[in-house]
């Protein structure tokens, strides 16, 4: 069956999330967006995990469902966790994704790592302990967890960040290494940028929303042909076979707010060949500027731009509803008109991601007004122009401002997959 899945989110109990995330709030939002299977978030925080025992159902094949009310949106026991540590005379921030199949195997997760941080004090709990020691000891408790490294580029928490990451996955996770079979790309990377460095031929490309409030689920995802089934899911993600592993939802990358290098406080944001240009230092303090996706994705690549390897499961590039409507408009996406007409567009379609990928446009021109349907368009054919992100500024999106942009060639090679 078709599974659109999200495994990244966060619950209320997490810094900077809204009050509304929680699984009977996560469950309607994920039915309006069209995704069958929501991560938890935050199993390892102790208030959070007494209400999943509470208010979730086991199926009986790892996953869950809602005990009271509509249970055609399952979900599965994740939870990202922060390592702050030092290794090869650096301060490391390494944050991972861990995926459990059982209420009882977290529940022996969180006594392990109890005793490296305290696991009330955030629903993304800071670990005291290296990433290759958490990897060891969650697969310890069961082989059949699995570990995800969290945005995988992201300069200042991430596996290959340029400010406290690794060259590899062996440095990073050590010997637990052989036994990740999958990375998240992040919202300012996708599928093609990750194609460039052949070290990752091996791995699975996942995304995923790091949502903090509901409106965010989904703006990045992973679409399946899976059993539903906590080990159908995983495997179909394992074995990187695009007959199953259909396609990701992604960001346009540029749009990510760690996409370019720069520095904020100056307004500064410059692709990776200004950046060496100017020696890494901002021309407006000469402080270094914070470098980029992009950039550390071209150090280590080993490929040039528009490589595909074989076998490759494609991303498609979206932007949220909300967004194009909000555009379309010519008002925020925050205001009340954006979500009358946001939900009226969902009544109508079925969810958003059936408006921005399923449905044909002669379909969606019978409920779309013109305007809102040109922007889908647009999105679908790329036809947009992004001012890109940097030093954690999202980047800027305009649909009709500014005419029709040419692909790139990594965004025509990735069309050429579908």
């Amino acid at each position: 069956m078709r599974v659109v899945a999200d495994f990244h989110v966060h619950s209320r109990y997490s810094r900077a999330t809204s009050r509304d995330m929680e699984v009977e709030t996560l469950a309607r939002w994920a039915r309006w967006k069209g995704v069958t299977l929501l991560g938890t978030g935050d199993f390892t925080h102790p208030t959070y995990f007494a209400e999943l025992k509470a208010k979730l159902a086991p199926t009986g094949n790892g996953l869950f469902v809602l005990k009271r009310g509509p249970r055609d949106v399952s979900f599965m026991l994740t939870v990202e966790v922060s390592n702050v540590y030092v290794q090869g005379g650096r301060q490391r921030r390494i944050h991972t994704l861990i995926f459990a199949p059982s209420l009882e195997i977290a529940a022996r997760i969180n006594r392990v790592l109890a005793g490296y941080g305290k696991l009330a004090s955030d629903g993304r709990p800071m670990l005291g302990c290296a990433a290759r020691d958490l990897a060891q000891m969650v697969l310890d408790v069961s082989a059949e967890c699995a570990l995800v490294p969290a945005h995988a580029w992201t300069p200042w928490s991430s596996v290959f960040g340029a400010n406290s990451g690794f060259d590899s996955l062996e440095e990073c996770y050590g010997a637990a290494a052989a036994r990740i079979f999958a990375i998240e790309t992040g919202l300012s990377s996708d599928p093609p940028m990750n194609w460039r460095w052949s070290a990752l031929d091996r791995i699975a490309l996942i995304s995923n929303s790091d949502a903090h409030s509901p409106s965010r689920i989904a703006r990045e995802a992973n679409v399946l042909d899976a059993e539903l089934t906590y080990r159908g899911i995983l495997d179909a993600i394992r074995c990187r076979d695009p007959a199953r592993f259909l396609f990701t939802i992604e960001f346009f990358p540029h749009e990510g707010k760690y996409h370019w290098d720069g520095h904020r406080a100056c307004g500064v944001s410059w692709p990776p060949e200004e950046t060496r240009r100017h020696g890494g230092r901002c021309t407006g303090c000469g402080r270094p500027v914070t470098v980029g996706v992009m950039h550390r994705v071209e150090a280590l690549a080993d490929r040039p731009e528009g490589f595909v390897p074989a076998r490759a499961v494609p991303g498609r590039n979206l932007v949220p509803l909300a967004e194009i409507v909000a555009e379309a408009l010519g008002v925020g996406a925050e205001t009340g008109a954006v979500e009358s007409e946001w939900m009226r567009l969902i009544a109508a379609g079925g969810s958003e991601l059936a408006i921005l990928i399923d449905l044909p446009e002669a379909e969606l021109a019978r409920f779309t007004p013109p305007r809102i349907l040109d922007g889908i368009r647009r999105v679908r054919a790329g036809e947009l122009s992004i001012t890109p992100g940097y030093d954690g500024v999202y980047g800027k999106v305009s649909i009709f401002g500014a005419g029709p942009a040419a692909p790139t060639e990594a965004a025509q090679a990735q069309l050429a997959l579908f």
